[in-house]
């Protein structure tokens, strides 16, 4: 429960955040390519959904599945048929936009190399040297529009920016202060970092992000981040709520 888990607040049990009666949430955070570590998560979903069976279990996904690690063309491809089989929620990272940004505009492969961008266009069967230059910049956008079957096409272009479900509002960064959820802008949505996070006071609902990695999942007042650096640290967090209560597999 919240306060078994050292969760600052003033609430009584009646005012803890909730679900909805009969729902079960599964958040995951930022995977990033991590294919090996996607599907032992999703092994663990899927056992806890037997073993525990509820009338409306969902899955959300909170952004950054690709880049870095080095099978984000698998990480797609299972998240889509995810999405297909158990109606999960796919959220946008700031990776993916940088992704759609490169087809867009080949220039910006310089900025999304630096996010580890060529890991994901190598998960695609391309082979860019380590400085392209702008003739290459130009073939390796060509080339991934074709690498792309359609249904990666198509699962780029329809991620949404953010989910609400009961007393929670997930996203892939954080929000900005001071604006209601529903005004917030992508920019931020997708990127923002410190306003966010050194922010004390409540936002209307609990926030469920990640995009800033920590060692252990962060449970604040108004805030609980589960991007556990996954790429780098081998362990990809799934937050499980459900009535008033939370856990983690």
């Amino acid at each position: 429960m919240w306060k078994s888990l050292s969760r600052p607040t003033k609430r009584n049990e009646a005012e803890l955040p909730s679900v909805p009666a009969d729902a079960r949430i599964y958040a995951v955070g930022d995977i990033h390519g991590r294919i090996d570590l996607l599907d032992q998560l999703l092994l663990r979903i899927d056992a806890h959904r037997n073993a525990h069976p509820i009338a409306r279990p969902l899955e959300v996904f909170l952004g950054d599945y690709i880049d870095r690690g080095p099978a984000s063309r698998d990480v797609i491809a299972r998240l889509i048929t995810r999405t297909s089989t158990r109606g999960a929620v796919c959220l946008q990272g700031n990776h993916e936009m940088l992704l759609r940004w490169f087809l867009d505009d080949p220039a910006t492969l310089e900025e999304w190399g630096r996010y580890g961008g060529l890991a994901t266009l190598m998960s695609y069967g391309l082979a860019p040297s380590v400085k392209p230059d702008r003739d290459e910049q130009l073939k390796l956008a060509t080339d991934l529009k074709r690498a792309l079957p359609s249904a990666h096409h198509h699962f780029l272009a329809s991620l949404a920016l953010c989910f609400t479900y009961g007393d929670f509002f997930f996203v892939h960064a954080g929000v900005r202060p001071r604006i209601p959820l529903r005004r917030q802008r992508a920019d931020d949505l997708l990127w923002i970092r410190d306003d966010f996070l050194l922010w004390e006071q409540e936002f209307g609902k609990i926030v469920v992000h990640g995009h800033t990695p920590v060692p252990q999942p962060e449970i604040r007042s108004n805030r609980i981040n589960i991007d556990t650096g996954a790429y780098a640290t081998g362990r990809l967090t799934c937050l499980v709520l459900e009535g008033n209560t939370m856990s983690f597999l």
